[in-house]
């Protein structure tokens, strides 16, 4: 199975797909250890495409049957949010968003 990286082009995208130093791509490894829990990334593996990398992944990271399910992700593929505080703080100047307005009846209880 081989997988496209449209957002990349030349030399980004020979790094992230590995061709720029002659290795394979790295791919994230995601692991549930057990039925209705959330997968929760547990590192990562090189691996020439998905089926390798999840059999890479399976050796490398559930050896003592530590997991039910093994998902894996190009690295490549993945975005992520900047580290800036102003990012993930609260939201002052629009209230709304709070249940501040209302009082919460006896019956519904407080957790």
């Amino acid at each position: 199975m081989t997988y496209e990286i449209p957002e990349l082009e030349g030399e980004e995208r020979a790094v992230a797909t590995g061709e720029a130093v002659g290795e394979w791509p790295l791919w994230e490894v995601f692991v549930r250890a057990k039925r209705g829990l959330n997968h929760v990334h547990v590192g990562s593996v090189h691996a020439a495409d998905a089926e390798t990398a999840i059999q890479n992944a399976r050796d490398t990271y559930t050896r003592r049957s530590e997991g039910v399910s093994v998902w894996v992700v190009p690295s490549a593929l993945i975005h992520a949010s900047d580290d800036s505080a102003a990012m993930f703080e609260p939201f002052e100047d629009k209230p709304y968003r709070h249940p501040t307005f209302y009082e919460i009846p006896d019956e519904v209880g407080q957790l």
